[in-house]
């Protein structure tokens, strides 16, 4: 059965981690899309209804719903306000997630296991609830992993590894739904360096506040890729040309690559610059929110060709097919043109031609010279002597 996913302005759309960064940029644009209806999730309730309000001032109806992803009975219960409220739900993302910086020998267990049942147990929960409600109706489920699912971040290394863990989920419940015939699109969303409070909500086991490698990028990219998602059907979604180098690195020159994290892991991912201390934080408990970004200085890139290039595949290639037809022909012309060799140089006119000499006899043809056999008609007899 092919996947059956509305236009956006028809959509009920359910978005976890709502109330700052990736997921609070995605519900704004879901509501300047038209919207039908946005369901709402985090834990901070206070910040959650204040966006709720504002949305649902235009076209959009948002409520707002405080939940904890890392327990199943919180996203059964996002599931069954979305029915109860607006009949159903059309579209269903995984934002949700928290951040621990540090090396693994100073991480407790404890913490990581806690970041394990945010990132990963909160994607498989909501994605199966979400799957049992589109199986039959049709719809969208869009995981929102990272660049780091193809490859670790050191310093970060059980995000990167709960990013891992998402990857697989999401690539075996896309199979298993497309081969029981579900109307259902898939999608993992995998973003690069963003600038969001998520390194000021992360639990910091380093000397200095935290940071993501540059470059960094607005989330509202990100955003636009989710609403993009949720009415096209995607396997995939990368945001951040850097960030996609790095998992290309990874498989070509893995060694390399280990190196070079090695070098600048630490100074790319550290900063001088004061964060917001009521921010810190956010693994077993909600702190401030209602932020898209987060407190460091400089802006983040606006574009990304890249993402570009995925949402519209075929403008794309039909660019670079017109641009690798120009190089080509420029470069090939120098080519061609001495694959016609050298032109043969035209015979030059004569500037004087003699005219014919004529010696009043009646013999009027040019003299050729001795040895030179006469050219007679066929009526002309052999010439008669003089007597």
């Amino acid at each position: 059965m092919p996947v059956r996913q509305k236009p956006v302005e028809e959509q009920i759309v359910v978005i976890t981690g709502a109330s700052s960064g990736i997921g609070l940029a995605t519900a704004h644009m879901f509501a300047s899309r038209g919207a039908k209806g946005l369901v709402l999730a985090a834990r901070n309730e206070d910040a959650l209804r204040k966006v709720a309000d504002e949305l649902s001032r235009g076209g959009t109806r948002a409520i707002a719903i405080a939940a904890d992803v890392s327990k199943r009975e919180d996203l059964e219960r996002i599931a069954r306000t979305a029915i109860d409220t607006f009949g159903g739900f059309d579209t269903w993302v995984n934002d949700a997630a928290v951040a621990l910086y540090g090396s693994l020998d100073k991480i407790p267990l404890e913490d990581q296991r806690q970041l394990f049942e945010v990132n990963y147990w909160g994607v498989v929960n909501g994605s199966l609830i979400a799957a049992e409600h589109l199986r039959h109706r049709g719809g969208t489920i869009i995981n929102v992993g990272s660049v780091l699912s193809e490859r670790t971040m050191i310093l970060q290394t059980q995000y990167s590894a709960s990013k891992h863990a998402v990857k697989g989920f999401t690539d075996g419940l896309r199979m298993e739904l497309e081969e029981q015939g579900a109307p259902v699109s898939v999608t993992l969303i995998k973003p690069s360096s963003i600038d969001t409070p998520y390194v000021e909500h992360a639990r910091n086991y380093l000397d200095k506040e935290t940071a993501v490698p540059p470059p960094s990028y607005d989330p509202h990219l990100v955003a636009r890729a989710i609403v993009f998602a949720a009415e096209h059907h995607r396997r995939e979604l990368t945001i951040g040309f850097g960030g996609w180098v790095i998992g290309a690195m990874g498989k070509v020159a893995p060694r390399m690559l280990d190196k070079a994290m090695e070098w600048t892991g630490y100074g790319s991912q550290t900063t001088d610059h004061p964060e917001r201390k009521q921010m810190r934080d956010n693994l077993y408990r909600a702190r401030e929110d209602g932020d898209m970004y987060s407190s460091l200085p400089g802006e983040p890139r606006k574009t990304s060709l890249l993402l570009e290039a995925q949402l519209h595949p075929f403008a794309t290639a039909a660019v670079l097919a017109g641009i690798g037809a120009a190089v080509a022909s420029l470069l090939l012309a120098p080519f061609a043109s001495n694959m016609r060799g050298p032109r043969r140089p035209k015979r030059p006119m004569p500037r004087y031609q003699p005219a014919m000499r004529r010696t009043g006899n009646g013999h009027d043809k040019r003299v050729m010279g001795p040895g030179h056999m006469s050219q007679r008609g066929k009526n002309e007899g052999r010439p008669q002597p003089r007597h």
